[in-house]
């Protein structure tokens, strides 16, 4: 029996004094989209940073691959095959939309420039949107463009791996849903995605399974229609809709 991609066993993470996730464990199958979703200050996001090795957990274990990377570097993480896109996007005003892809293959060491600029280019294949606009700066980017730029930068560095942390986050309908299609197109290419939520309509339209967060603790678990299906789910997070196929 195969390791998971990832496995988060009993995770706490504290803030000073403020509990931001507790006793939290959930597990990622390689080749899956798992969504984590629950409101803002659910701990979603803390808990990206812990596995990512950005904070370090009160408590709990994170294995990637059967391996720890408690009390790892992010960029010792990230050569374990983790690569995270931060909300917010974070791109560089001043750099154009190439050289903001580029920088996501720092990590990899040894590789030479011409491979990577080969891979800039197959990043703006896998973008269409994203090609006629690559000697464009970061400023001059649409809410949408920026987030697909984010996406296109980690996924630069080939992560088994891909966090993903809000990135429907202040985006229109429709450059949402073209968004989380792309977040399809990714697990298509063999990578296994976390995918971090607010919406959860769109995260469980895409997701193989799901974990919904509600003050630090995981309130409920279990398949799209397991968590269409429960009441206090749909009342909380679903609005009350109807149940999907």
């Amino acid at each position: 029996m195969s390791l998971p991609a990832l496995a988060v066993e009993g995770l706490t993470v504290r803030h000073g004094a403020v509990t931001a996730v507790r006793d939290l464990s959930l597990s990622v199958e390689a080749g899956e989209i798992v969504g984590l979703i629950g409101p803002n200050g659910a701990g979603k996001s803390s808990t990206l940073h812990a596995i990512m090795g950005a904070v370090r957990p009160a408590a709990g274990a994170v294995l990637v691959n059967g391996v720890s990377v408690v009390g790892r570097r992010p960029e010792d993480v990230a050569r374990r095959g983790v690569a995270l896109v931060p909300e917010g996007r974070r791109i560089f005003p001043g750099l154009t939309v190439r050289d903001n892809i580029l920088l996501g293959g720092s990590n990899r060491k040894g590789v030479g420039r011409r491979v990577l600029e080969a891979d800039v280019d197959e990043m703006l294949g896998f973008f269409p949107d994203l090609a006629r606009l690559e000697h464009a700066l970061g400023w001059t980017l649409s809410g949408g463009q920026l987030q697909m730029v984010a996406v296109a930068r980690g996924l630069m560095a080939r992560p088994r791996l891909l966090l993903l942390d809000e990135p429907s986050l202040g985006l229109a309908p429709l450059i949402v849903q073209q968004v989380f299609r792309i977040v399809a197109d990714i697990r298509a290419r063999g990578t296994t995605v976390l995918l971090v939520e607010q919406n959860a309509h769109m995260a469980l339209s895409v997701a193989d399974r799901g974990y919904v967060l509600e003050t630090g603790q995981l309130l409920v678990q279990g398949s799209p229609a397991q968590l269409w299906s429960n009441p206090q789910v749909r009342a909380a997070y679903l609005g009350g809709l109807a149940t999907t196929s």
